[in-house]
């Protein structure tokens, strides 16, 4: 019976969490960077020193930025048709712009301003998708084709200014949150038996619905989120033995035609890795400046002393860009500004409401 309730103990969300620093706080995680960001900060003389690392993005990319202003600087041979829905809009206004940039469902909404996946959801149908405009009526949103693509990675690539070749410092495999039947399990044992789902086993209720109480056949296997994000339960996995001179040779060309970004994680569909690697069926979902984590990092079981090695390289070259890019001309945000932006921000993450100088297109 002790050995009953250790275990029961130990799969309850508060020990998975706690006996796994990937689910640790953000803020409690980053402590160490944040410190020696201050450092940075202090030998740069600039606060807000890695403005200057993507001058094409406000604030490089660190906070508050538009999606949309990110998108339109990618070639649309690499992205998937996307339209700014903005705020307030009728039905028939939100009709004719799917219909102009020829989006069906199932179809992607997200906020223009977001960060970790919050609020990004997979939509179905328009009924669907006016029930999330009513959920989010005063967030400024963008609606994205859905791509069928089997496959979702992640590629951190950086470049310095005046360089024709980057480097790639992580990829990462996305393993979407599913579960393999047994044949007399239900949906709602199956999530409860696995730490990962078990820790969305709310949201996953609030979704399915009855569906939890399905028994699924031996070997099938059921995606439980659409949502390749670590936050929606989606296992990271590290996969930078994979980089190699092909993929790099894509991102190099890639990064040549995206003005003013030379430091970003790529969040990527592909038919596959190899199909990538080949330049052919993939399609860019997002484009995150110095925000951008290394995300392999996150692969269960991954070393916490390793994972801080890698953040305070990865803002030392943040650092470097930024000194070359300011010796080039690029100027750093001065702190009063990014402040006001960084309030701005905060203001939106606590209630939803966050107005963007970006155009409705």
């Amino acid at each position: 019976m002790i050995r009953a309730i250790n275990k029961h103990i130990r799969q309850s969300p508060f020990f998975i969490r706690l006996l796994h620093w990937e689910y640790w706080p953000m803020n409690l995680v980053y402590t160490p960077v944040y410190l020696y960001w201050l450092y940075l900060a202090i030998r740069s003389r600039a606060l807000l020193f890695f403005s200057a690392a993507n001058p094409g993005i406000e604030t490089g990319g660190l906070y508050g930025d538009a999606k949309i202003d990110i998108l339109n600087l990618i070639p649309t041979a690499y992205k998937p048709r996307t339209c700014h829905v903005g705020r307030n809009k009728s039905k028939a206004e939100i009709r004719q712009l799917l219909q102009q940039y020829g989006i069906g469902y199932p179809l992607i909404a997200k906020p223009n301003v977001g960060e970790r996946g919050f609020w990004v959801e997979k939509i179905d149908d328009e009924a669907g998708l006016w029930h999330y405009l009513r959920s989010h009526p005063q967030v400024d949103l963008l609606v994205q084709e859905y791509v069928h693509y089997p496959e979702e990675v992640s590629v951190l690539y950086y470049r310095f200014p005046g360089e024709q070749r980057g480097h790639i410092s992580s990829l990462t495999l996305k393993k979407f949150l599913s579960v393999t039947g047994d044949g007399h399990s239900t949906l709602r044992q199956l999530i409860t038996a696995y730490p990962r789902a078990r820790l969305q086993l709310a949201v996953l209720e609030q979704r399915l619905g009855s569906c939890m109480e399905e028994v699924l056949p031996r070997g099938e296997t059921r995606q439980l989120v659409p949502i390749g994000n670590h936050s929606r339960g989606t296992t990271f996995l590290d996969g930078c033995h994979l980089i190699d001179e092909r993929l790099l040779a894509v991102f190099d060309r890639i990064s040549q035609q995206l003005p003013g970004i030379y430091f970003g994680r790529f969040d990527i569909r592909c038919q596959s890795l190899e199909a990538l690697k080949q330049g052919r069926d993939f399609r860019i979902l997002e484009i995150n400046g110095v925000k951008s984590e290394p995300t392999h990092i996150y692969q269960p079981g991954f070393s916490l002393l390793e994972a801080y090695r890698i953040l305070f390289r990865q803002w030392r070259i943040i650092y470097q860009l930024s000194m070359a890019n300011n010796r080039r001309g690029v100027p750093f945000m001065k702190a009063k500004t990014g402040l006001k932006k960084y309030w701005r921000w905060y203001k939106y993450k606590r209630n939803g409401k966050f107005v963007t100088e970006s155009p409705a297109v």
